[in-house]
């Protein structure tokens, strides 16, 4: 398409979570380091939450690389399970090989004695849990049962909910109010920043592979923050478009009409007006 034609290697604004893409924004490394306090600490549940497309699979993704030899980490990317299938997924994740056909009294004891062998090797176990707002109520209140296995010292796993703002609606209920007073951290991911979209875009088209000038003249720039309202995966989107706009007519820089084109074909986009 217009790889050459822009001297790029490789598509610079895929909507797939590509930690080789990663940019660091304020919002992200802030609760970046939100986690990696609340894990140091060693206590109750950390809530990570932000409107769809705001990077929270990418955040997870940054978690786990960033976490060393010492964390045994799971990973549960479709929470939308019963509780006996939820136990299960994570004794898989645990390695545990005998949890077929265990009733759930009997798969926490699995469980345990998974995590007290994690804890005798000197490792800590963090459990990170993708799309946490599809989590069944009776789902969540089985999730607290796990949180509540320790030693007299810590806790034997650490939780992470990573979520859409509906899981706040969801984590309200009375009934799984005993989990929500166990969230220790919480951090709300928000869009990119005005200043941060040039150097987002600019980030991006290097890892790609391009060394000219920027691409995205200030109008497509002003276009694209209206239009998007700073959302990462809404920007990737109107992004490509324009490139292949721009492709399209030869041209080689990004205008104003280009993002203008991309955001009147885009669900989600708002109109970016006129200056």
């Amino acid at each position: 398409m217009y790889l050459q034609h822009f001297g790029l290697t490789e598509f610079p604004f895929g909507i797939t979570p590509d930690t080789s893409f990663t940019f660091s924004a304020h919002a992200h490394q802030e609760a970046l380091n939100t986690l990696l306090v609340a894990l140091q600490c060693g206590e109750g549940f950390v809530k990570i939450t932000g409107e769809v497309g705001t990077g929270k699979t990418l955040l997870c993704r940054r978690l786990l690389q960033t976490l060393g030899d010492g964390v045994a980490t799971a990973y549960l990317p479709n929470p939308n399970l019963e509780p006996q299938t939820l136990l299960l997924a994570l004794a898989e994740e645990l390695r545990v090989t005998d949890a077929s056909g265990l009733d759930q009294y009997h798969l926490l004891r699995r469980i345990n004695h998974a995590l007290l062998d994690f804890a005798r090797a000197g490792k800590r176990v963090v459990l990170c849990i993708d799309e946490a707002q599809a989590m069944p109520l009776d789902t969540l209140e089985a999730l607290r049962l796990v949180s509540n296995l320790e030693t007299e010292k810590r806790k034997l796993i650490q939780i992470v909910l990573f979520g859409q703002p509906e899981l706040d609606e969801k984590l309200s209920d009375p009934s799984v109010r005993q989990l929500l007073q166990r969230i220790t951290f919480h951090q709300r991911l928000v869009g990119l920043g005005k200043e941060e979209i040039a150097l987002y875009l600019q980030h991006r088209m290097r890892v790609a592979g391009y060394r000219g000038e920027p691409l995205f003249t200030p109008g497509a720039l002003r276009a694209l923050r209206r239009a998007t309202r700073g959302t990462p995966r809404l920007i990737n989107v109107l992004a490509h478009k324009s490139l292949l706009s721009a492709f399209g007519e030869g041209r080689q820089v990004v205008k104003f009409s280009h993002v203008k084109g991309a955001a009147r074909d885009t669900e989600g986009a708002r109109s970016p007006g006129w200056w």
